[in-house]
């Protein structure tokens, strides 16, 4: 039974899909990648067919039409990892701003440490953020604070998209209940999994900015986030447990 699926969502990548999936296959434990890639133009998903070529059974292609949104696309992944029978799933960017050997212990905090659920985290001890400008932390960090207080969240890195999840977790969540497609996406992956009773483990890492490539982010992202968490807390209920 494959173990570890890392699910890498692109859109334009080119500059660096080759050498974040080559970074990831050189890890012991062996980990496998799906890249799920939204119809980019530049190429991204050509490149991912040679790399398929090149290392059968570990690297695999979601091909979409069109930017359907991250959440959408983790989604995608999830399910596709779910019917492949693997017992731990990633998600990581594919930008290097999170760094692949973090992926080993994200991987320990739920095979021996015992969380449902680990995020690499900016915020904890021993987290940092390198490569951004004072007010984007700023700004980053507020927005955690925000999260926290308004969902009761017990979460620090409340935005981290840098995860492992145990495929008993995404099991036990509805994953075609998921509200939202942008950044508020792991926020409501993270309430999700609190309301399931499960607990969630920060690992502290390094988050650098992208070096090659453009960001995506956007003024869009940051409302949908805002107005999301609220929309959470009261729409969003813990599920009902069987007698």
């Amino acid at each position: 039974m494959p173990e570890r699926l890392v699910i890498i969502p692109t859109y334009n990548e080119k500059e660096n899909i080759r050498d974040i999936v080559a970074h990831v296959l050189r890890l012991e434990p062996e980990f496998h990648v799906l890249v799920v890639d939204d119809g980019s133009p530049d190429g991204t998903a050509a490149i991912v067919r040679d790399l398929i070529g090149a290392t059968p059974g570990r690297v695999h292609l979601l091909e979409r039409k069109g930017k359907l949104g991250l959440g959408t696309a983790y989604i995608a992944g999830f399910k596709w990892a779910l019917e492949h029978r693997y017992g731990y799933i990633f998600e990581m960017d594919a930008d290097f701003s999170h760094a692949p050997d973090d992926l080993l212990r994200l991987y320990a905090a739920c095979a021996d440490g015992g969380a449902d659920m680990s995020v690499g985290s900016r915020y904890v001890k021993g987290g940092h953020v390198r490569d951004w400008a004072w007010d984007r932390i700023l700004l980053s960090w507020c927005a955690s604070q925000y999260v926290r207080t308004v969902l009761w969240l017990g979460v620090r890195d409340t935005t981290a998209g840098f995860v492992c999840y145990k495929a008993a977790t995404l099991r036990a969540l509805p994953l075609d209940e998921i509200k939202f497609i942008g950044y508020a996406f792991q926020i409501e992956m993270k309430y999700r999994v609190k309301l399931a009773g499960l607990r969630i483990a920060e690992v502290p890492i390094t988050f650098i900015d992208r070096v090659k490539g453009k960001s995506k982010m956007s003024a869009n992202i940051f409302h949908e986030a805002f107005l999301g968490v609220l929309k959470m807390r009261f729409n969003i209920k813990a599920p009902e447990t069987k007698a």
